[in-house]
């Protein structure tokens, strides 16, 4: 596998320059800002040796850590490189970091970052920006993150002195890679594949065993996005909030020696469905059955199958209610996929664990236990040229957001398993328990609640809820408030803040992006009424005043009516106070009405003529769809 390089300085002016800080005489990339232009760079870029660099050349100050890639915007390609990164821990010998502060560099010179030419390019650098200050970036130089340690081991023969990018699967950064500014050129040195999620190591003992327990997450970069905005399947088969969690145990002080892997999958219900937020806590539920739904299930099924072997589907979500809708459509299109290698397994988990009773997650794992037997984990042991044991098939698990209940979910599976390895390396007995290991079972439950906390807010943009389970292994009411804070700033986040956050994940991953001198004015000018961009503060300060006047005594009833009334004003017309994407317009998705299901048309006006009204304003917003969808 070949190395890349750790430390780079940059000297620039009329070209950028990086020079590695090692080894001496490395090949230097060089890269010519004069034409401002992507396609005609093509043959502007080389990694030429070492030579003096041009008079004109100015040192930055700043180390290079890595070139995160190459964007192109409305005005002209940019470079992000990382200046900062923060040691996170080693595996295998080799450090792994997270990255924590960049520098956007335009190749076109008369373009600057700090007072870029126009509002558009102004506002898409703002976007570039909010997605890399809140992401969770790693990555390594030597140690292939992308991978689970199973899929390392089978093509070890065949990776041979490929570079780390050529054979990543979940790169994050693979649509922004620089390998498209010159592919006749071999850049392998200068690209750095880069997850979006999380790492954490930890050393635990039990007994005098030394152990080191890891978690890694790597989230999926096909349909990105946030809670209410992206939901469900594609077409190509990729589903919303797509998680592999890889956990890790290595035994012994050398990380070599002997290995075991446990991965779980999750991921948004495989069918066409949404939530149509309407500025009530709970959106509509829509269900399109469009003609392509079984396909699109059938090559998630397949991908999922090619990767990790057969799979149980555990469904999570109420079987009655607001999300009874989608488990009848997940059920229904599972059946008509017919998948050979798949199992559908439904645990109504609210149902099952109600009054805290949330020790009962047991039933589920009895329930999957003689699968987790038969498929279960990746070990290898040094001292043998196979591996002890592979993992054939894996779990994946859903609940509405795949956040909470996912979370509890997949950490008893992992304790179970944990258990299981432990038990079979003769580290604890067979009618012995993790619990009564002080130390690794604290460590267990810290990563898992730090890890359910990520994922969270990368989703909904909060921690997550339940987390004084993971964390405890008890339900607390301490937990119980914080979950209602959580909760109540979700409902914020996700109706008056995600718009944007959902254009930076579709610009960032290629979903959609500019064409070049694309100037629409709709994307920074809210053309709705003057009150509407307020709505947000009118309802908060209303519903703070309502509360108030409910419990403080010497309330003014006339007062309470008008906030009553404002209220009461803005519900019925919910679907235009919420902040909407405006990259990629979920028109289709709000006014669908093909066969399927709609639980109902709240938010959207008193009466048929304010919903047609409505539906003439939204194309608006098509007006700013002068982009292209990213084809790989």
């Amino acid at each position: 596998m070949k190395s890349l390089h750790q430390r780079l300085t940059l000297d620039g002016n009329e070209t950028y320059t990086f020079v590695p800080a090692e080894p001496v005489g490395a090949r230097s990339l060089t890269i010519y800002r004069n034409s401002g232009m992507l396609f005609s760079m093509v043959s502007n870029v080389s990694a030429a040796p070492n030579t003096q660099l041009p008079v004109t050349s100015e040192r930055s100050p700043k180390t290079i850590y890595g070139i995160y890639g190459m964007i192109s915007l409305a005005m002209c390609p940019y470079i992000i490189v990382i200046t900062g990164r923060e040691l996170r821990g080693h595996i295998m010998r080799q450090n792994i970091y997270r990255a924590t502060e960049y520098d956007i560099l335009p190749l076109n010179p008369d373009v600057s970052v700090q007072t870029p030419p126009n509002a558009i390019e102004t506002h898409l650098l703002a976007l570039v920006r909010s997605h890399l200050q809140g992401g969770s970036f790693y990555f390594s130089y030597a140690w292939d993150i992308t991978r689970r340690l199973q899929a390392q081991w089978a093509t070890i023969q065949q990776d041979g002195d490929k570079p780390l990018w050529e054979i990543s699967t979940f790169l994050h950064n693979r649509f922004i890679d620089i390998t498209s500014m010159n592919p006749d050129q071999n850049l392998s040195a200068y690209i750095l594949p880069v997850i979006y999620g999380t790492f954490d190591i930890r050393p635990v003992s039990v007994g005098i065993h030394p152990l080191r327990l890891c978690l890694i997450s790597r989230r999926s970069r096909h349909r990105a996005g946030t809670r209410y905005f992206r939901r469900g399947i594609d077409s190509e088969g990729h589903v919303a909030n797509f998680n592999e969690t890889e956990q890790i145990l290595l035994v012994g002080g050398d990380d070599s020696s002997t290995q075991l892997s446990f991965v779980q999958i999750r991921g948004s219900i495989p069918v066409y469905w949404a939530e149509i937020n309407t500025l009530r806590y709970k959106p509509d539920v829509q269900i399109m059955e469009l003609q392509d739904t079984v396909d699109a299930m059938r090559a998630h099924l397949q991908a999922n199958e090619n990767l990790y072997g057969r799979q149980a589907l555990v469904n999570l979500v109420n079987h009655k209610g607001h999300e009874k809708p989608v488990k009848e459509a997940f059920e229904k299109v599972f059946e008509q996929a017919k998948s050979s290698k798949s199992r559908y397994e439904y645990f109504d988990f609210h149902n099952e664990c109600k009054n805290m009773r949330w020790d009962r997650i047991s039933v589920l794992i009895s329930r999957l236990e003689s699968e987790l037997e038969e498929d279960g984990y990746f070990h290898l042991d040094s001292n043998k040229s196979e591996p002890v044991r592979l993992q054939t098939g894996v779990v994946r698990t859903n609940c509405m957001d795949n956040l909470d209940r996912t979370n509890v979910a997949q950490a008893a599976i992992a304790k179970w398993t944990l258990n299981r390895q432990l038990t079979t390396l003769g580290i604890i007995q067979s009618n012995d328990s993790v619990d009564n290991y002080d130390d690794l079972i604290r460590e267990f439950r810290e990563m898992w609640t730090d890890h359910a906390n990520f994922i969270s807010l990368a989703y909904s943009g909060t921690g997550a809820l339940k987390t004084d389970f993971t964390r405890t292994g008890k339900r607390t009411r301490k937990g119980l408030f914080e979950d209602g804070y959580n909760s109540v700033m979700r409902y914020l986040k996700n109706n008056f803040l995600d718009g944007a956050r959902q254009d930076a994940f579709d610009l960032m991953t290629g979903a959609w992006f500019p064409r070049r001198g694309w100037n629409p004015a709709t994307l920074v000018i809210d053309s709705r009424p003057a009150h509407h961009p307020r709505a947000p503060y009118i309802l908060s300060f209303s519903l703070f005043m309502i509360c108030a006047g409910l419990t403080l005594p010497r309330t003014s009833g006339t007062l309470l009516l008008l906030y009553y009334f404002l209220l009461c004003v803005h519900l019925p017309h919910g679907i235009d106070y919420v902040n909407w994407p405006r990259l990629q317009p979920l028109t289709d998705i709000i006014y669908y009405d093909g066969p399927g299901f709609r639980s109902a048309r709240k938010g959207t006006g008193l009466g048929l003529p304010a919903l047609e009204n409505r539906r003439v304003k939204s194309k608006r917003l098509e007006e700013i769809e002068m982009g292209t969808k990213r084809v790989d």
